[in-house]
């Protein structure tokens, strides 16, 4: 592998969330590449503590991301609207917890000690080619420019505006990490999706419960819809849900966490310069149809650190063509009312063996699978969604802001 300048960083990674450090884990793990890793300083530029979750079925904690793992699930559960649960063993796989403030501690212990491995506080301005790699432009606290050489540059940071899109909705959500007075949760049971919760005039919403311990516990308002909702009006459909719902009793709320990620067939850029790459939800990761991102970037970040390993001029795409188009056709349907959303998912749960829905929402069933799952969704507004979505234009649609989806 050819380097860069001589004591430049092989790789500069932008951006010290899920996709930045995941990357910088795996390029440090197999020694392919020196990393420096650039992270905005304390204040108002770095994001809230978020959570991220994902199923995995690895038996080696988690891909060696075991001390950042915060809790682990068993046993997945779905709600349909009228009360009637459906609880399901996704076994080998777990359903499992990560706290971004434990996974960068991991990461950064990681980098500290590597010599091959650097974290830099700073704002990145600008990224540009230059001859044999990329320079990023760089302010340090207090002002101080400063500029970064590398032969390649992974960007994960958040994009100004989407690429246009022929059907974009917004998962948000508000969630509270509660305390109740008396034990009121099962803590072998997360509850993916709690349709008991009244639904909007457009779109989807839904309960969303993790269990910490038998009187602890994440409790989230998610929204499949338009536009974003107010915090005081999350605030009000979360203690509906938690009273009303889960009828929690008396509780405590000790933290909040709040955002929205868009779901949208776009096509995301891969590749902004001859040697500057985009990743994370800005380079697609973010799975459109489910909000899942967790997953598919360790996926990604695995492929991306052979890619550098071997030298190759391209990185692989985080989700194959196939899963794309069948989310596009699903997004649509959602939009356009031609399913209802209750219903389609948790008639997935019912009619799907479990473990072959995680691998289809991974992105990892075969065409014969897809195809029997398909059989089992309702097939003539799917096969109409499916003729139809070729032939729709792609719009520019609003930018929804920040966040990221705890899934």
């Amino acid at each position: 592998m050819s380097r860069g300048p001589v004591g430049a960083p092989d790789v500069v990674i932008l951006g010290g969330g899920a996709a930045g450090l995941s990357l910088a884990y795996r390029l440090l793990e197999t020694a392919v590449a020196t990393v420096t890793v650039v992270e905005p300083p304390d204040g108002p530029a770095r994001p809230a503590e978020r959570t991220w979750c994902y199923w995995d079925q690895s038996d080696d904690d988690t891909d060696g991301f075991g001390e950042a793992v915060t809790a682990t699930w068993p046993l997945l559960r779905v709600h349909d609207r009228d009360g009637s649960p459906l609880t399901v063993d996704p076994a080998p796989a777990r359903y499992r917890m990560v706290r971004s403030a434990a996974f960068e501690r991991l990461v950064h212990a990681r980098l500290a000690r590597s010599p091959g491995g650097r974290l830099l506080r700073a704002t990145a301005d600008t990224v540009r080619d230059v001859p044999g790699g990329a320079e990023v432009s760089c302010t340090r606290p207090g002002g101080r420019p400063l500029t970064l050489r590398a032969r390649l540059v992974f960007d994960s940071r958040p994009l100004r505006a989407l690429p246009p899109a022929r059907t974009q909705l917004l998962q948000h959500f508000r969630g509270w990490f509660v305390r109740t007075r008396t034990d009121r949760f099962d803590p072998a049971v997360a509850d993916l999706m709690d349709f008991r919760v009244p639904q909007p005039r457009h779109g989807l919403a839904f309960g969303y419960v993790l269990p910490l311990a038998p009187d602890r516990a994440l409790v989230e308002y998610t929204e499949f819809s338009k536009s974003p909702l107010t915090t005081a009006a999350y605030e009000a459909a979360l203690g509906h849900y938690a009273r009303e719902v889960l009828r929690l009793g008396e509780f405590a709320v000790d933290t909040a966490e709040q955002g929205v990620i868009p779901m949208t067939d776009a096509r995301f850029p891969r590749r902004t310069g001859t040697a500057v790459f985009r990743i994370g939800t800005a380079g697609g990761a973010t799975r459109p149809a489910t909000g899942y991102t967790f997953a598919a970037v360790q996926r990604h970040s695995r492929a991306v650190a052979a890619a550098v390993r071997d030298g190759r001029a391209t990185v692989p795409a985080p989700h194959g063509r196939r899963a794309l188009a069948m989310d596009a056709v699903l997004l649509r349907a959602l939009d356009t009312g031609r399913i209802d959303g209750p219903a389609f998912f948790t008639g997935l749960f019912r009619r799907t063996p479990t473990h072959r829905l995680l691998r289809f929402l991974d992105g990892a069933t075969s065409l014969r699978e897809e195809w029997g799952i398909g059989l089992r969704t309702p097939v003539g507004p799917m096969l109409r969604t499916a003729l139809e979505v070729p032939f729709l234009p792609r719009r520019t649609h609003p930018a929804p802001g920040t966040g990221e989806n705890p899934r």
